[in-house]
């Protein structure tokens, strides 16, 4: 079992920063790979980024490629989200997951969710 918790969400503006993390229970965090997934309201929910579990590999959707990085400290069970040249559509509530396969795009693939935290980017 893993009990996810983000943190760091809030409002900027259109270009700023921010860094989400999300920190996990347990003394098997690195045995997850984790993933960044975000639901703006009345759309789905969809993969942001995604990282192995020793943090060798790392992929991200189109859009926020080149802004956004990801990254894990597994000595502080925490993974984090680094969101750079932030746009209004970046907008949504951001969720942190944690899978059992090595990596995966699909939020279906995903055991354990945090609460999520909102990211609001004004124009």
């Amino acid at each position: 079992q893993v009990q996810l918790v983000e943190s760091g969400g809030g409002l900027v503006q259109a270009g700023g920063s921010l860094r989400l993390s999300c920190a996990a229970s347990g003394r098997t965090f690195s045995t997850y790979g984790m993933g960044w997934f975000r639901q703006a309201p009345g759309k789905e929910r969809e993969f942001v980024a995604a990282i192995t579990r020793i943090g060798g590999s790392t992929y991200y959707a189109d859009s926020v490629k080149g802004r956004f990085t990801i990254s894990r400290d597994n000595a502080k069970n925490t993974v984090y989200l680094q969101m750079n040249s932030l746009k209004s559509e970046d907008t949504a509530v951001y969720y942190c997951a944690a899978t059992q396969v090595i990596y995966s795009r699909s939020y279906t693939q995903y055991d354990y969710w945090g609460q999520g935290t909102q990211v609001t980017v004004s124009s």
